[in-house]
C-alpha cells in the first residue's frame, strides 16, 4: 500500500487532486482512499489531503496517513512554515512545485522531485491552480497510476470547457515530467 500526503492552501485544490487521484488509482484497479484534513477553514491556510492505494487488496485502515509514502507540495512557499517531511519515510519521494532544482532543498534521506506546474497552470488554465498539474508530475515521478486514468477521472470534477484544460495541464505536465527523469 502507498501513503500518500499532499500539502497545499484552502482554495487551491489539494483535497480535489486527492480524490481524483483516488478515482484515478481505483480506475487502473486498485482499492483506494482520499481523504482531507482541515485545520483553521479559511482560503490561503495550511491544507492536507490523504490518499491511500493499493494494488492488491482491500484497504482496512481508517488513520490519518502519519508516515506517507510521497509527499506532493502544491505550494512551495508552505515549506518555509510546515515541515513538509514529517514521517515521510526514509527514502520517500517528496514532490514540489518549484522551478527549483531538487538539489537546492538538501533533503538528502528522500528522492525529490520539482515541476514548476505554477507556470504550466498559467499556460493552460491562465490560473495558478496546480492541482491537476502535480497530478500529471505524480502519475510520471511514481508510476502508482496512469496517465489514462487521471485523464479519464478528470470529467468527474471539472465539466465542459474547464475539463478539457485540465485534462490537457495532466498530459502536459506528466510530459515533462517524464523528460526530466
Amino acid at each position: 500500500m502507498q501513503e500518500i500526503r499532499f500539502h497545499g492552501r484552502g482554495g487551491q485544490g489539494a483535497v480535489t487532486a486527492a480524490q481524483i487521484l483516488a478515482v484515478a488509482g481505483f480506475s487502473d484497479g486498485g482499492f483506494t482512499q482520499s481523504f482531507p484534513m482541515f485545520g483553521v477553514e479559511r482560503r490561503g491556510a495550511p491544507v492536507q489531503a490523504f490518499v491511500r492505494i493499493d494494488k492488491d487488496e482491500f484497504i482496512r485502515t481508517r488513520t490519518q496517513v502519519y508516515d506517507p509514502d510521497i509527499v506532493v507540495v502544491l505550494d512551495p512557499t508552505l515549506l518555509e512554515v510546515i515541515d513538509a517531511t514529517a514521517g515521510l519515510k526514509k527514502g520517500g519521494m517528496i514532490i514540489i512545485n518549484t522551478e527549483r532544482d531538487p538539489s537546492d532543498f538538501g533533503l538528502d534521506d528522500f528522492k525529490v522531485r520539482t515541476v514548476n506546474a505554477t507556470k504550466a497552470a498559467f499556460d493552460v488554465l491562465g490560473r495558478d491552480i496546480v492541482n491537476t498539474a502535480m497530478l500529471g508530475a505524480f502519475a510520471a515521478f511514481t508510476g502508482e497510476v496512469s496517465k489514462g486514468a487521471l485523464v479519464e477521472a478528470i470529467p468527474e470534477f471539472f465539466g465542459g470547457k474547464i475539463g478539457e484544460k485540465n485534462k490537457q495541464l495532466v498530459e502536459r505536465v506528466f510530459d515533462e515530467a517524464k523528460e526530466r527523469m
